[in-house]
């Protein structure tokens, strides 16, 4: 729960209807029921008739839902952000498939804090290690959305999901302000690198049955960024670590590990 002016945000892609789901439902439900936090970014989400996997894990805890798809008509499937507090106002946006047949997109969500409006945007970007000039694209249009959806008097916007992309990639140095690639620079604070223990923090991993098959190194690949901290200094970071790192028994919540981030406001 929130403590003095902070406010606790966990990532987590939870790999949509890969089985075991119920049992992994559970350990979702318990890790969430353990670490409290008051945002929480879901990617690969199944929205469905009698199947609504967003307020499936929500389900007794007391959070607000927004959902948005992936763009396919056919098949609802997309970003959640789950809120301690009531949703102001949403909205989604695909975002640019460079040439590829994958579908995704950004779901925003203004949350009433005690605090003050905070914005909170949740994605997941294209996944084949090659497609770094897709993901290049897609960040760019991020940072579009994000500017248009948030004003000056509000909190620090929050930035949370899959980004399918490792912290020296050209995406991910974009959004940390290292390169402008070609253009002006932004700035967002890396919560692993401003507050994790400085470890590797790779959130897909080999000794995770349900990734290891892929045959992948560990990559750091799952992100929380703010957008701050601002001249008031609102959007700190003050700690950070991996979430979902362990099974639960031998049920493991996800392919992917959560990351969760305290950040002062």
């Amino acid at each position: 729960m929130t403590s003095a002016r902070t406010i606790k945000v966990l990532t987590l892609n939870i790999w949509n209807r890969g089985d075991p789901w119920e049992e992994r439902l559970e350990v979702i439900r318990a890790g969430i029921a353990a670490m409290q936090p008051d945002v929480i970014c879901l990617q690969e989400v199944l929205s469905l008739p009698g199947f609504d996997q967003a307020h499936s894990i929500a389900e007794g805890g007391g959070y607000h839902v927004a959902f948005g798809s992936d763009g396919d008509d056919h098949y609802l499937f997309g970003n959640a952000i789950l809120s301690r507090w009531p949703i102001e106002r949403t909205a989604v946006r695909p975002l640019p498939r460079g040439g590829t047949d994958e579908n995704r997109a950004v779901t925003f969500a203004a949350l009433a804090t005690p605090f003050g409006t905070l914005p909170v945007f949740s994605t997941h970007l294209n996944w084949k290690l090659h497609h770094g000039h897709v993901r290049v694209q897609q960040v760019r249009d991020v940072v579009a959305f994000i500017d248009q959806e948030t004003d000056e008097g509000e909190l620090p916007a929050v930035l949370a999901g899959d980004f399918n992309a490792e912290p020296d990639s050209d995406e991910i140095r974009y959004l940390r302000g290292l390169t402008g690639l070609g253009g002006e620079c932004v700035y967002f604070c890396d919560g692993w690198s401003a507050a994790g223990d400085g470890t590797q923090g790779a959130t897909f991993v080999k000794r995770n049955p349900y990734a290891g098959h892929y045959l992948e190194p560990d990559r750091r690949i799952d992100y929380v960024f703010v957008r701050g901290p601002n001249e008031r200094m609102e959007g700190v970071v003050t700690e950070c670590r991996l979430a979902f790192d362990e099974p639960g028994g031998d049920v493991w919540a996800s392919d992917h590990l959560g990351v969760l981030a305290t950040i002062r406001v």
